[in-house]
């Protein structure tokens, strides 16, 4: 896919951006914290749901990031571990090739400030049950996960 997916502008769509970048006290928060701790923090992962993937850089373009083989790397032994509790299969890719082009992504913008790891889960499940995971899931959609955190970290 090489299309991108735009950011609606109607506030109750999905995809909506907000009315303009870390307008949400909460982004802003986080923005201000990364910043401030840049020197140290060596990876961003971010968890979003639904599809089962493990994405890295870039979103916005189609051009490969320049540690592409080592994010790679580290997304299939990730995604191979995730797989061994309960045989939950993962993808892994660019998040342009692998879901759709966007625009302001979180990871993209770690990234290009130099945080080399920068992941996104898209957690369980593959679209059956969207946004409302059936709680009977949750328990071990966290354990799963927590291997591969740890892996990354």
């Amino acid at each position: 896919m090489d299309t991108a997916f735009p950011a609606t502008k109607d506030p109750c769509g999905e995809t909506y951006a907000g009315p303009t970048p870390e307008s949400e006290k909460e982004t802003k928060a986080v923005t201000d914290f990364i910043l401030s701790h840049l020197k140290s923090i060596r990876g961003y992962i971010t968890m979003h749901s639904y599809s089962q993937m493990l994405l890295f850089p870039y979103g916005y373009t189609s051009e490969l990031p320049p540690d592409q083989e080592e994010l790679a790397k580290v997304a299939k032994i990730s995604t191979d571990a995730l797989s061994t509790p309960y045989a939950t299969h993962y993808i892994y890719g660019p998040i342009a090739s692998t879901i759709y082009r966007t625009s302001s992504s979180s990871l993209d913008w770690a990234y290009n400030l130099g945080i080399k790891h920068t992941f996104a889960f898209e957690l369980r499940d593959k679209g059956k049950f969207g946004f409302l995971l059936p709680e009977s899931q949750i328990k071990s959609t966290c354990k799963e996960t927590m291997l591969v955190v740890k892996f990354i970290a």
